[in-house]
């Protein structure tokens, strides 16, 4: 027996409220919060769905949308070697998933990816998204890079700390552990097998 049957189109107008409730909607799922100075607002989304490099698809099942994939352009990247389509997000409601709809959304991106040229889909999927990589490894998307974070704040203590010698501290500490481990592995008695 199949799902519910699945049509995915591309994100206009009228799908715009219906792309903001779902994603709030991930957002409430992952527990992210807008506690920072770059509250993401309706207006937003919309200014980043109405940019040049992006585009969205959503999929509606029995009238409702259930799902949405946005890719941007990444062979506008002068640096990269060949045409790529960049999946930036991909969710599905709980209610629609294991029903074929974020597969249904990657058949639209495949097509999309096609008719653009682009030899290569990328995505980037979080690190922790244990089920989102499975989904994606079953499609044949295989690591490329590992793609690391810290904050501005972080960065900046940890370059200014390097500027200051603590690099140099932390490198005679390691030279210590190293001298004291050696000299308890030699001071260890030896043991004797008994026959």
């Amino acid at each position: 027996m199949s799902g519910p049957q699945v049509h995915v189109r591309k994100a206009d107008e009228r799908s715009f409220h219906a792309v903001c409730a779902l994603w709030a909607e991930q957002r409430e799922e992952r527990g992210i919060t807008d506690t920072g100075p770059r509250k993401v607002t309706p207006e937003a989304i919309k200014a980043a769905l109405d940019r040049r490099d992006t585009v969205a698809f959503v999929a509606i099942s029995k009238a409702d949308t259930v799902g949405y994939v946005v890719l941007s352009d990444c062979s506008l990247n002068p640096f990269a070697d060949s045409g790529c389509v960049a999946v930036e997000q991909l969710f599905v409601t709980r209610a629609a998933r294991k029903q074929g709809v974020a597969r249904a959304l990657m058949a639209a991106v495949a097509t999309y990816a096609d008719r653009q040229g682009a030899e290569q889909v990328a995505s980037n999927v979080p690190s922790g998204g244990r089920e989102a990589n499975r989904f994606f490894a079953r499609l044949g998307f295989t690591p490329h890079t590992v793609r690391r974070l810290t904050t501005t704040t972080s960065l900046q203590r940890r370059l200014l700390d390097d500027e200051s010698g603590a690099r140099f501290a932390l490198d005679q500490l390691l030279a210590r552990r190293r001298v004291v481990r050696l000299r308890a592995a030699r001071e260890r008695p030896t043991e004797t097998l008994s026959t």
